[in-house]
């Protein structure tokens, strides 16, 4: 029986449309139907009825496409961080795959500890205006000593001076006296001068000082205030929540670390959860070194997503690494290349680390004829194919262009809705004589 070989829809081929889909399913119905055993005379040994596969010359889209496996990722992630604060414990935190807005409440950490931080730190800053307060009281009375002692030095200066002026109606030893008095005031006075100048001093390197630890104290406050706001961490983005591997939780040898959980102590920066962005999302590849050479950035990429089979999906080589990446899944390691193509068409259904094949198109010719690559045969060193005539095989040369791993472009030759076959009727005829 003549067997219609149906070929499959490539990924990224143009869909049929219902008229053209009723219009093959009524020729496969008919060929099948009145198809019958196809015979084959065989170098004169009688009629032998003969298993033939064949396949019917079609008209459509020729592609010359790179596939390859790869998984969707999303183009911008927020990753949440735990505070810089020391140990910080998690006492709530969102559940994996969770749908979440902008403002959400992701990751809260247990917050006792830096409110008792904050407390300590607010009482240090009042210590420090006391201390502020005291010292100026201090150095008022200081002052005030100051300028006592520098008007009696200048009151024993002028005093000494009116008694040196009396040294013309007392004797020259008075006289003597006298000056030498008005000497020892002024330098008392002198020393009053050094003094305040030197206190005065003293007093500002003091409420320098006093200032500068004030301020630490307000530094330590606001650190412990931020410390507090960030205790609780919010969605940035709308998006859906990924808890992240804890690294330090420890787990089972040669599996992943567990993820982090409720109860679990955190430490600065560790990545607790990532929120990606479904807004744009893009298709992460590993290109062999063999296809690297055929592809080119902005070439249109066809896609399926495992998840969603019934779905096409429509992208754009945008990055090809130039630098190629080994993997150690055999000795020599392989050489791969890693590329990113972004959607250009999303799905509700999408998400980060789903798994799609991917078609990558190089050459495209629309509306040709197209028949299995396995239908042509070399004869004389020309292509050749069995056209199927009734019940008879005729070979007619034709004239092919490009092809690609499944299909065969038809320059002249053939025409469509003629049926060739995928096998050498003659092999065929010597299989079927052996099982007689």
């Amino acid at each position: 029986m003549s067997k219609d070989l149906k070929p499959k829809q490539k990924l990224g081929q143009t869909k049929n449309t219902a008229k053209k889909r009723a219009a093959v399913s009524a020729v496969l119905i008919a060929l099948c139907a009145g198809g019958g055993y196809a015979a084959y005379r065989y170098s004169g040994m009688g009629t032998t009825e003969v298993d033939v596969a064949v396949a019917r010359v079609r008209r459509g889209d020729f592609i010359i496409s790179v596939k390859n496996r790869g998984e969707i990722r999303s183009t911008r992630s927020m990753i949440l961080t735990a505070p810089q604060v020391p140990d910080p414990r998690i006492v709530k935190l969102a559940l994996s795959g969770k749908p979440v807005k902008k403002g959400d409440v992701v990751v809260e950490f247990d917050p006792v500890q830096q409110e008792q931080n904050y407390i300590e730190k607010s009482t240090s800053v009042r210590t420090a205006d006391g201390e502020i307060v005291q010292t100026k009281a201090t150095h008022k009375i200081e002052n005030e000593m100051d300028n006592m002692n520098l008007m009696s030095a200048e009151y024993n200066v002028e005093r000494a001076k009116l008694e040196a002026s009396k040294a013309e109606i007392l004797s020259e030893i008075e006289g003597a006296k006298d000056r030498i008095d008005v000497g020892v005031t002024e330098g008392e006075l002198k020393q009053v001068h050094t003094a305040i100048s030197s206190r005065s001093m003293s007093h500002g390197a003091d409420m320098e000082r006093l200032g500068e630890k004030k301020d630490k104290t307000v530094r330590d406050v606001e650190l412990a205030k931020g410390y507090l706001s960030k205790m609780v961490i919010r969605a940035p983005i709308d998006g859906v929540v990924n808890i992240l591997p804890n690294f330090r939780a420890g787990g089972s040898f040669g599996q992943s670390p567990p993820a982090f959980k409720e109860g679990d102590k955190a430490w600065t920066g560790a990545a607790i959860a990532e929120i990606p962005d479904l807004t744009e999302m893009r298709l992460e590849l590993k290109l062999e070194e063999v296809d690297r050479g055929k592809l080119q950035l902005n070439q249109p990429v066809k896609l399926r997503v495992d998840a969603i089979p019934e779905k096409e999906f429509t992208a754009e080589l945008d990055w090809i690494s130039p630098i190629a990446a080994l993997v150690f899944r055999t000795w020599p390691p392989e050489k791969l290349f890693p590329a990113r193509a972004t959607l250009k068409n999303l799905d509700d259904r999408l998400r980060p680390g789903m798994s799609a094949t991917a078609q990558i198109i190089v050459e495209s010719q629309p509306n040709v004829l197209l028949i299995p690559v396995r239908a042509s045969f070399q004869l004389n060193g020309k292509p050749t194919v069995y056209v199927q005539k009734g019940q008879q095989f005729l070979t007619r040369t034709i004239e092919v262009g490009k092809r690609n791993d499944d299909d065969l472009v038809v320059l002249s030759g053939l025409k469509e809705g003629e049926v060739v076959t995928l096998e050498n009727p003659a092999e065929a005829a010597k299989r079927a004589r052996k099982k007689l």
